[in-house]
């Protein structure tokens, strides 16, 4: 029938249609949740959020399917300034919702090399425009979690939070019975209430974006939130992860996790550790308590690739906030990892397969990237994926590999490479295995503190070399056990003592590369790795 409408009657039909469904929607999520326990109060809070969540949304999409009607794929200011009000009007959105829409956001925000730099500029800010809890409200949860007011628990409780996220806010408290100096961290209170209708009208968003535009999917981000947020809002579970990651790495005297108080400590309340240091990218904190950057990167980057490659349990929130640096008292560097909400356990062949992938990858091995990307369900996308887990390009990829020391971040090209690719994109993420999601997250936080703290010239090869090592050491586990003669045994080790003497040595060369006495000497570093 809109064949034979004109023009303008169309548009004006289109705009009738997003009008009236986004009504529709904004209505009807709030009686669908709360059909059974509705209350005035509660239905216009819903009403206002879910109204404003569809409209914000339904804004962007009118804009884009208008407003790029004829407008060439070159014209690059038009498009970056369609980006700019779409990414503004959704952030702006997510920051008065709070809680989960900030959640969302703030990922959004780490996706530096998936995304319209409009986008990743806007939703950055969601790290620092997180809602805070009235102090009244922060002790009405204490008190109805803990069964005791918070003056009878604590000497001290500061009125002005640490920090606040988009689930909780931390204070600084000093324990009654003890007098430890501890940290309070207590979930918003409408938090619980609001998760339910949030996962509803996200989901619905999602699944009305695919209609309208049917080249994207967006299947992975519902899975992701449906799948972890019942995690994140359960701080006995985080608990547990800290207490099991400081197990884990009781042997790496340059981390620290804080201890917890399981006494003041429920799902919505979590007592820990108060533990002194700077945002692990902020470098005047560095500059100020002369800890080198250089060596910071290094132990992060030890630390994530034990995680992912070693022990298949990784930390899938490492944004600035949630890492810490500090100077101990006997002078060492030491980084503090926080917020142990959020962690994928990796299947061991899972993550056989990711070690293999990344091993093609420090190599340049098109037919290797290939195959193991097979085996990660990706296809025919397989040089797509490549690029998104290594943030380089193809051509960098297969020229000599990702360790290559002229294989440099080039982040404004990866970012125009991705907003032509955007569709193959959410593709790719609907293929690849759930527990990759997160990775790629991880890997994207990483590379974001990396890019804060060095210049281009000098990113990428340690963090690599270090990567390069802990794969080694995994795939090696793998093979010797699997191994069934001595003799095998004996030469699987013994290539993987000279591969680890090869490594040390390339290592050194690139610290040396780095010195001014060792300028003169740059070229003695291989151009790549050979793992």
């Amino acid at each position: 029938v809109l064949n034979y409408i004109p023009r303008h009657k169309q548009w004006y039909q289109r705009r009738v249609r997003v009008i009236g469904g986004a009504v529709c929607v904004s209505a009807g999520v709030p009686i669908y949740v709360y059909s059974a326990e509705i209350s005035l109060e509660r239905f216009g809070t819903a009403l206002t959020r879910t109204g404003r969540a569809v409209g914000s949304v339904s804004k962007a999409a009118v804009l884009y399917k208008v407003r790029t009607i004829g407008i060439p794929e070159e014209d690059k200011v038009t498009m970056s300034k369609i980006h700019r009000l779409t990414a503004e009007a959704i952030c702006n959105m997510c920051a008065v919702n709070g809680g989960l829409f900030i959640k969302v956001g703030q990922h959004i925000g780490t996706l530096d090399y998936l995304l319209p730099k409009e986008y990743v500029q806007a939703f950055k800010v969601l790290h620092d425009r997180a809602p805070e809890s009235s102090l009244e409200s922060v002790k009405k949860v204490l008190t109805s979690e803990l069964g005791a007011h918070p003056d009878e628990l604590f000497s001290e409780f500061d009125a002005v939070p640490l920090g606040s996220a988009s689930l909780a806010q931390v204070h600084r408290a000093v324990l009654r019975s003890s007098g430890s100096e501890v940290v309070v961290k207590v979930q918003h209170s409408t938090v619980q209430e609001h998760s339910k209708i949030d996962t509803i009208v996200i989901e619905f968003l999602a699944k009305a974006l695919d209609k309208i535009f049917p080249e994207f999917e967006f299947d992975w981000l519902i899975d992701t939130i449906k799948r972890n947020l019942p995690k994140e809002l359960d701080f006995v579970q985080e608990g547990q992860n800290c207490e099991h990651v400081s197990r884990l790495f009781n042997d790496s005297p340059f981390m620290k996790v804080p201890k917890i108080f399981w006494e003041y400590t429920n799902r919505r309340v979590l007592c820990m550790e108060y533990i002194r240091g700077g945002k692990v990218d902020d470098a005047e904190y560095m500059k100020e308590h002369n800890i080198n950057k250089s060596e910071v990167l290094s132990y992060l980057s030890k630390i994530f690739s034990q995680m992912i490659f070693v022990r298949g349990y990784i930390h899938c929130d490492p944004h600035p906030g949630n890492v810490m640096v500090q100077k101990t008292e006997d002078g060492r560097t030491q980084l503090v990892l926080l917020d142990h909400g959020l962690y994928q356990t990796l299947t061991d062949d899972f993550r056989i397969t990711y070690c293999k992938l990344w091993q093609a990858l420090l190599k340049g091995d098109s037919d290797s990237i290939k195959k193991q990307a097979d085996r990660l369900g990706v296809g025919k996308y397989y040089g797509l994926f490549a690029c998104m887990v290594a943030s380089r390009t193809w051509d960098d990829i297969t020229a000599g590999g990702i360790a290559d020391k002229n294989s440099n971040l080039d982040v404004n090209r990866l970012q125009e490479e991705a907003v032509r690719q955007i569709p193959q994109i959410s593709q790719v993420l609907n293929y690849i295995p759930r527990q990759l999601i997160l990775i790629l997250k991880t890997n994207d936080l990483l590379r974001g503190i990396e890019c804060t703290l060095l210049d281009r010239n000098t990113q990428g090869v340690g963090t690599f070399l270090n990567m390069a090592r802990y794969c080694l050491s995994a795939l090696t586990t793998h093979k010797l056990n699997k191994s069934t003669s001595f003799r095998r045994s004996f030469v699987i080790y013994y290539t993987f003592a000279v591969c680890l003497a090869k490594l040390k040595l390339l290592k050194f060369l690139y610290w040396l590369s780095l010195t001014r006495v060792g300028r003169w000497c740059e070229n003695l570093l291989p151009s790549h790795v050979v793992v």
